[in-house]
């Protein structure tokens, strides 16, 4: 499995060997060696996994949680295609307001690892796309929160002549300024703070 690093601080890309015959394929999307050789620890307690069916079309997000309890994640496409987005709004990081992306499909089955504190979002590009997600910590509605994919300031790249679908939250969600006015956005010595407890464990 290849690593890559993205232009987000702690966040990464790998790529696993698929291995095809007359019967299918074989992949593991998952290996923890290649993650520790990139990240220095193993991947976080796994509180819940979530696996999510979309639309050509789709956009979830852009989404983070409350910092703490912050939630890190390793995502991966099970079926269909996904520009999967991560993007850096932890207030201090060395890359706040920049953003990468990565194409993960059925094909290459490359995944994305997001670390505490980042945004998180993603256009289907077929319908009946999965995601499936590996989450530090269980879902607790009143710590979601979301930001618009379309603010300009973000600039994130929506392929032209899709016609996107959002959930009503998604559409209502904040820009990434007004969303720090507030006081919203984690704060990065509290997202490297949780990530350290990965090494300890």
């Amino acid at each position: 499995m290849k690593s890559r690093r993205l232009a987000v601080e702690g966040a990464f890309e790998f790529t696993p060997n698929v291995f095809p015959d007359e019967r299918g394929l074989f992949v593991s999307p998952f290996q923890e060696a290649a993650l520790v050789e990139a990240l220095g620890h193993p991947l976080f307690p796994v509180a819940q996994s979530n696996h999510s069916k979309s639309r050509r079309g789709v956009i979830r997000g852009i989404h983070f949680t409350v910092t703490p309890p912050g939630t890190a994640k390793y995502v991966y496409c099970a079926n269909g295609s996904a520009i999967d987005i991560v993007v850096d709004i932890r207030v201090g990081s060395p890359t706040f307001g920049r953003w990468d992306s990565v194409l993960l499909d059925q094909k290459a089955f490359r995944a994305m690892y997001f670390p505490p504190g980042v945004g998180h979002a993603f256009i289907a590009l077929e319908d009946d796309t999965v995601m499936s997600y590996m989450l530090s910590e269980p879902y607790v509605a009143e710590n979601e929160l979301a930001l618009t994919p379309f603010d300009p300031a973000i600039g994130l790249e929506i392929p032209e002549g899709l016609e996107t679908i959002q959930s009503e939250r998604d559409t209502a969600a904040p820009t990434l300024a007004e969303a720090r006015a507030a006081g919203l956005l984690p704060e990065y010595d509290k997202c490297l703070r949780i990530e350290d407890t990965f090494r300890r464990l």
